[in-house]
Formats: structure tokens, sequence, C-alpha cells
């Protein structure tokens, strides 16, 4: 029985990695493509999009190929987390042509490939590539990601992360370990700033990494899959700077809100007051579904520091509740204040 090829990717928080997976999910070509996605957050915002994607056949549920891993970074979590979660998958592998891992903005690839090289994993799957999702309108910026205080905070936050990574240097390994760089967000930039943005990458690049632009994650899945590079069995090729991580304190004062009411909102309004929450509150992102009375769509609006997206990503079910889910990460929130600027009360 053939090897699942594994496609990991990674890339710091807001880069656009859920972006480029719901695109490779609903353009996958007729590949049967499993997801596990590395979330951080008790609500699974992020795994919940992808399952509106509908990628399974008919005989399959959606729950069933996108697998939420919510403890943490993955990198530190191999043994508790990755492992079980692959055995699992590994025993339905004749229904499965390629597994993507979405890891969270904080991951170490390395650690993470190292596992397909334990024997009970290796003869059934192989990390076909490594993909490094890069923001860069904060590299024009002057940033490595587009929300550092965001980052930091979840790094804060991970009661499982036990590597105290330089953000500097954690980027420098997600780019060593790439066999291709994607770079995002390029519309909120100039025509120069790209190509100097381009110029800056591969000076940290192996010459055989390309760097392509992908808009909202729109890639050609041919592109995307089938290095066919067996990353794990040349890590010797691809630097770190981290073997040996030390642990580090957690900041216990960083934690993520959830609110779930069965209200709407107009989506003006609810931005407003999330902004005003914002003001009033160290708050790194929101994220979630909205529950909109004039539209027969679910609403998700995703926020990174003080920048607020939206889209309607499909119909609600017939027999789904249309409930307005949020996440609100950041310090010392509590959860009467969060739950009463957002419904005005």
């Amino acid at each position: 029985m053939h090897k699942i090829p594994v496609t990991v990717i990674s890339g710091f928080l807001g880069a656009g990695k859920t972006t480029l997976v719901r695109h490779l999910l609903q353009n996958n070509q007729g590949r049967k493509i499993a997801v596990i996605v590395n979330e951080f957050g008790e609500v699974g915002i992020d795994g919940d999009l992808l399952r509106s994607c509908q990628v399974c056949d008919e005989e399959e549920t959606p729950d069933g190929n996108i697998i939420e891993l919510t403890n943490g970074c993955l990198c530190c979590t191999v043994q508790e987390e990755f492992y079980p979660t692959m055995q699992e998958l590994l025993k339905r592998r004749d229904k499965i042509d390629c597994l993507l891992i979405e890891t969270s903005g904080l991951a170490l690839p390395k650690p993470l490939v190292r596992a397909f090289s334990w024997f009970e994993i290796r003869n059934s799957a192989t990390v076909d590539g490594v993909v490094t999702v890069v923001d860069c309108q904060a590299l024009a910026n002057g940033a490595i990601a587009g929300d550092l205080a965001a980052l930091e905070a979840q790094r804060q936050a991970d009661p499982n992360l036990e590597h105290e990574t330089p953000l500097e240097e954690l980027f420098e390994d997600q780019l060593a370990c790439a066999d291709l760089v994607l770079l995002t967000k390029t519309d909120l930039v100039n025509a120069a700033d790209v190509e100097r943005i381009k110029t800056l990458l591969k000076q940290d690049l192996s010459p055989r990494v390309k760097i392509v632009v992908a808009e909202r994650g729109q890639i050609a899945a041919d592109l995307l899959l089938g290095f066919n590079a067996a990353v794990e069995d040349n890590l010797s090729d691809r630097p770190s700077h981290h073997d040996d991580e030390a642990d580090h304190e957690h900041d216990d004062d960083i934690k993520a809100v959830e609110i779930v009411c069965d209200r709407s909102f107009e989506p003006n309004i609810l931005i407003e007051r999330l902004q005003q929450l914002l003001l009033q509150h160290e708050i790194y992102r929101i994220k979630g579904f909205v529950n909109v009375a004039t539209k027969p769509m679910r609403l998700v609006i995703q926020g990174v520091g003080n920048r607020f997206d939206r889209f309607y990503d499909r119909l609600w079910q017939g027999d789904e509740l249309r409930q307005t889910r949020l996440v609100v990460i950041g310090r010392n929130l509590e959860r009467e204040q969060v739950e009463a600027a957002i419904l005005n009360e």
C-alpha cells in the first residue's frame, strides 16, 4: 500500500495558512485530503472553517478528515497528541490521498518532521514537502509577522510550548526547512516591495527553494503537492537553530474567552463593538462565526490587531442552530466584560 504524502504548512499567526488550506480543499481536483490543524483556543474556529469546505466523499463525514489538535504547539506534543492521531489516520490510509498538517505559528517544523522517521509511521507516511507561508506586508513594514504582540501572546499562553525560541530564529527555522515559500498579502504592498522581500528571503533560503506569490491562498494544488521530497530522510540538509530547548514560564493571564449566543448581529455594528473592546483591553486575536439575520449564509470574522477581515463561507444548514460563536484571545480578560461589550448590555 502507498505511503500517504504529507505536506507540512508552517508560518506565523495571521500569515494565511488556514486560507491556503481552505483553498486547497475547495480545489482538490478529486483528491481525498485529510487535514490536521494545530490551533490554540477552546473553540475550533479554523477547524470548523475547513469542515465547511465539504471535502470528503459521500461515504465519509467531514469530521473524520479534519482533525484539530488544540493543546498548543504541535512540535512540543508530538508524542502525546500527534502520534496517536497519526495512528488513527493510518488505519484508513486507503481512503486518504494526501494529508495536510497546518501547524500553529510557533511550531518548529523539524521536530514534527522527525516523527515521520519513527518505525510506526515511516512505512505508512512520508513528508512530501514543507511549505512556509510568509506575510509580505509584515516584512515590508519591517516585522516578521503582522501582529507581533499577538504572536508573543500565543507563545505565552501555550501551556505545552517547551521551546523559548526567539521569533527571528523561529522564522529562520521555518525558512530553512521549506521546500516552497508562499508569499501572501502582496496586494497590500507595491511591486517594488514584493521584489525587495523576495530578495531578502532568498538570503535565508536554499537555492532549490522557490518563492511563489499566493494571493488569498489561491495556488494550484499541483504546485503545492507532489514534491516527493521525503523530508524526513534529509533533515541534515535543513539546518535548525534548535535541537535542545529549555522550559520557560507561561503567562497564565492570557486566555481565550469563548462567547456563544443565539443572537444575530448587523456586521458593521458588531465590528464597531469589537473595535471598542480592543481599545479597552489587551486583545491579540478575535475570530468566529456570526449569525446575520438578513443573510442565509454564515459570516466569518477574523481580527488580528486592529484589522478585521470578514466573508460569508457557507449556507446555514437546515438542522443547524444559527448561533454566533466568537473567540477572543487576550490578557486579563473577564468573560462577563467581553460578553457585555459584544452584546451591548
